[in-house]
């Protein structure tokens, strides 16, 4: 009987040796298995990145063509109803942009009467934070009287306890803004 157990007790050893180097290997390829994949992620982070860059880089270049602000144009416009430039207006998982089409007749003809109105030429449309710069990239250069500035503001009828997390999609649009080169006036929250 203790010569039956030593015999196991040495065939069990002689398993184990002879096993270990399998197990190292499969630990090995399984950790070669892991680095691959991070290189691989690494590796996708950064095209992400660069197409990033190259559309922001694009987004700029377009607004670009838009002259820089003239502050004596707009210094005296504390109404948001009497703001010629796009003007956006943060909710809490939405943005409002609101925006003044150019008058397509020069003539001065019938200007501000019935027949044409500014109210006709102003569009509302609801923006995702994400699309922010493309839909302003896509609108007409006539929209931006003043030149490069938007007025910004929180959303009058988001609820006081939701004041946070417009008050976050505020500064999100800002350091958007900011980044496609725009300037930002903001106005408080009334």
């Amino acid at each position: 009987m203790i010569l039956r157990s030593k015999a196991s007790v040495c065939a069990a050893l002689a398993l184990l040796v002879g096993l270990s180097p399998i197990a190292c290997h499969k630990e090995e390829q399984v950790v070669v298995g892991v680095a691959k994949n991070a290189v691989n992620a690494e590796q996708q982070a950064q095209a992400a990145a660069q197409a990033a860059s190259q559309t922001s880089d694009r987004q700029r270049a377009a607004l670009a063509i838009i002259p820089l602000p003239t502050k004596s144009m707009y210094v005296d416009v504390h109404e948001p109803g009497a703001w010629a430039n796009p003007f956006l207006s943060a909710g809490t998982d939405s943005l409002t942009l609101r925006v003044t089409m150019a008058d397509a007749n020069p003539s001065t003809v019938g200007k501000g009467t019935l027949l044409r109105t500014e109210a006709a030429r102003r569009q509302e449309i609801q923006v995702r934070p994400t699309d922010l710069a493309d839909a302003l990239v896509a609108l007409p250069a006539g929209a931006w009287r003043y030149g490069r500035v938007i007025a910004v503001a929180e959303s009058p009828l988001a609820n006081s306890k939701d004041r946070p997390k417009v008050r976050r999609n505020v500064e999100a649009a800002i350091q958007k803004l900011n980044d496609l080169g725009i300037v930002v006036e903001e106005w408080p929250a009334k």
